[in-house]
C-alpha cells in the first residue's frame, strides 16, 4: 500500500470512530506473493478497507482472525501456510494452534502476520441541561484523567476545564454524535429532558447509559419510556440511579462514584447501586 492512501484510509477510519484492525506482514519464508511490510486495514464487519496482501488466498483467513482481535482487544500473531490442496486439509485437520493456518494455494511458502486491534478511545458523553453545574464540571476534568474523550452535549455549558468536544444544542442526535458502542452516555437533565434525551439514547447500541435521578423521578421516567415503546431491555439495563454507593456528597465524590460505576462496566464488574435520596430530584 502507498504510504499515501495508508495515511488517508487510516485517517479515515479513526475519524469516524469505528473499531478496525491493521493486519501486517512481518516475515515471509519461501515462495510468496506478499512481501514483508505489506499490510490491510479490516473493518469490524469484515471489510477490507485498504492494502493488500498480494493475494486473495490468505485474506479470508486473516479477516476471521482479525474480527476475533477486535472482539477479544488483543493483537495476534499467525504463522500462514501456502501449501497445496492435500498439505491444506492434512495441517488443518492436525494442527492444534489456532495461530497456525493452513491455506490452499500453490505458493508453498510461509507468511507471519501481526494482526493488531485498533479501538476507538472510549468516549464519555455528558449530556446537560445548561448553565453551571459542578458535577458536570468534576466529570469533565476526572474523565480527561482517566483516559477518556469527554464530549459535552448542552445548549449553555459554563466550564471551568474545556472537553475534547462541546455540542451546544438541547437536542441529541445520536447519528450526528456518532454514538457507538465504545460510548459512556451520562444524563445530567435534571429531570426536564430526561425522557427525550434517553429515547434518543436507545435508538443506538451504546457500552453504558446512565442517568442522574431520584428514585421517585426514575419510576416516572421508566414509565414515561415505556409508554413511548422504549424497549425492556434498554430500561432494564440504564444505570439508575447512577453511581456505585461509596456515601457521596459534594459533587466531586458523586463524579467519583459515576465514573466508578463507569469502570466496573468497562471492567465487567458488578457493583452496588447509589441508594435512594442520595441524588438529586
Amino acid at each position: 500500500m502507498h504510504p499515501g492512501d495508508y495515511s488517508r484510509h487510516l485517517a479515515e477510519l479513526v475519524a469516524r470512530r469505528v473499531p478496525f484492525a491493521v493486519a501486517t506482514v512481518t516475515r515471509t519464508e519461501g515462495s510468496t506473493l506478499a512481501k514483508s511490510g505489506f499490510k490491510i486495514l479490516i473493518t469490524a464487519a469484515g471489510e477490507i478497507a485498504g492494502g493488500t496482501l498480494g493475494g486473495g488466498c490468505p485474506e479470508g483467513p486473516i479477516v476471521q482472525v482479525a474480527l476475533e482481535t477486535l472482539a477479544m482487544g488483543e493483537p495476534r500473531v499467525l504463522r500462514i501456510h501456502l501449501v497445496d490442496t492435500e498439505g491444506s486439509v492434512a495441517g488443518t485437520l492436525h494442527e492444534s494452534d489456532p495461530n497456525e493456518i493452513w491455506v490452499q494455494t500453490n505458493c508453498g511458502g510461509v507468511l507471519e502476520v501481526y494482526i493488531e486491534p485498533m479501538l476507538p478511545t472510549p468516549r464519555l458523553v455528558l449530556i446537560g441541561q445548561g448553565g453551571k453545574d459542578d458535577l458536570e464540571a468534576a466529570l469533565v476534568h476526572l474523565g480527561q484523567r482517566l483516559g477518556f474523550e469527554v464530549t459535552v452535549v448542552d445548549p449553555n455549558p459554563v466550564l471551568p476545564e474545556p472537553p475534547h468536544q462541546i455540542v451546544r444544542q438541547s437536542v441529541v442526535d445520536p447519528v450526528a454524535l456518532g454514538l457507538g458502542k465504545t460510548d459512556y452516555v451520562v444524563v445530567l437533565t435534571k429531570g426536564e429532558r430526561d425522557v427525550a434525551v434517553l429515547e434518543a439514547v436507545s435508538k443506538v447500541p451504546v457500552k453504558f447509559v446512565g442517568l442522574l435521578a431520584s428514585r421517585h423521578r426514575l419510576r416516572q421516567d421508566l414509565d414515561a419510556l415505556a409508554q413511548r415503546g422504549v424497549s425492556t431491555e434498554f430500561r432494564t439495563a440504564l444505570h439508575a440511579p447512577i453511581g456505585i454507593d461509596i456515601g457521596a456528597k459534594t459533587p466531586e465524590e458523586i463524579a467519583v462514584a459515576i465514573l466508578a460505576d463507569i469502570l466496573a462496566t468497562k471492567y465487567g464488574k458488578a457493583v452496588v447501586r447509589v441508594p435512594a435520596g442520595t441524588n438529586p430530584t
